[in-house]
């Protein structure tokens, strides 16, 4: 059997569905695979154990004729689709695909996510749901080893605490301020542990502020691919950081987190999760700048 499975984009959605792709290959061990994503996921999703194949979409417009050519081609021929985008994109997809069995969101597919408060789901649930109501009954945790093991760990410290300052660029409300994470980074250093900064190269500003203020933390800002990532989150003692991509990962990874959300997106609907489901401490703010550095450091375990 061919299989096909969609998701495209952002980070934090894709590492949300390693737990859909690991049910959907527990559910056809023997099937053939594919993976329909965008290129900034392909080469680290090529490695993952839950694919045979990993085609990359380019989005192409609607007007080009090429591009649309090579996409449908890149959609027929498999026997069933599991669209995790469940997007208005994705779900056009149907059509170019041939119209095979489809459990998504697509007009007239034939294993529709029949809930009309999907909306009001997190993802985790609501694309459990999905599967569910396309014939998956387990749900094994993902296994991440694949991930990890690509990765360097930096020879961090056992007490190291990650601080992920950053945030999408176009999403400057997702931000805590940097005063207040160099204000915590020295608490945490008080306390005999180690900040370790971690994000884009492009956030270096943030780190110059925060290390201003803790020369004793540890600047990885620029210096980490995902695979670090995951390798450092299993030997870190604990995670803060905004909600972005990177905090979701190290808290797929099985590190414990506190996330921090501002109004400019709900946890209730997308907040990290634990390779088992689990929530990290989220703290909310509809401006994070009225989010104090005590309440912050209040939910590290040694704080209490």
């Amino acid at each position: 059997m061919n299989i096909l499975v969609i998701r495209l984009s952002a980070l934090g959605d894709v590492i949300q569905s390693f737990a859909p792709f690991a049910a959907i290959r527990a559910h056809r061990p023997d099937a053939h695979i594919a993976l329909l994503t965008t290129a900034p996921f392909a080469a680290l999703l090529s490695h993952a154990p839950w694919f045979d194949q990993v085609l990359t979409d380019e989005r192409p417009r609607w007007w080009d004729l090429p591009g649309l050519g090579k996409l449908r081609q890149q959609l027929r021929g498999h026997d069933f689709v599991y669209d995790l985008q469940t997007s208005a994109r994705s779900s056009r997809y149907h059509v170019l695909a041939g119209q095979p069995p489809w459990s998504g969101i697509a007009p007239g597919c034939s294993h529709p996510h029949a809930n009309p408060r999907r909306d009001f789901m997190h993802t985790r649930e609501r694309q459990r749901e999905q599967l569910e109501m396309a014939g998956i009954t387990a749900f094994p945790a993902p296994d991440t080893r694949w991930l990890s093991a690509q990765g360097k760990t930096h020879n961090i410290p056992d007490n190291a605490v990650l601080l992920v300052p950053g945030a999408a660029p176009s999403r400057p409300c997702k931000r805590w301020p940097a005063a207040y994470y160099a204000a915590l980074a020295s608490q945490l250093a008080e306390r005999g542990l180690t900040p370790l900064l971690i994000g884009a190269a492009a956030e270096a500003d943030i780190a110059a502020t925060i290390h201003a203020t803790c020369p004793e933390a540890i600047d990885l800002i620029g210096k980490t691919t995902l695979p670090d990532i995951a390798a450092l989150a299993p030997r870190a003692a604990f995670a803060i950081g905004n909600d972005t991509g990177p905090m979701h990962l190290i808290t797929a990874m099985g590190c414990p987190a506190t996330v921090l959300f501002s109004a400019d997106s709900d946890p209730d609907l997308t907040a990290p999760r634990g390779p088992n489901g689990e929530w990290p401490t989220v703290l909310r703010a509809a401006d994070l700048a009225d989010l104090p550095v005590d309440r912050v450091a209040a939910t590290l375990p040694i704080a209490k």
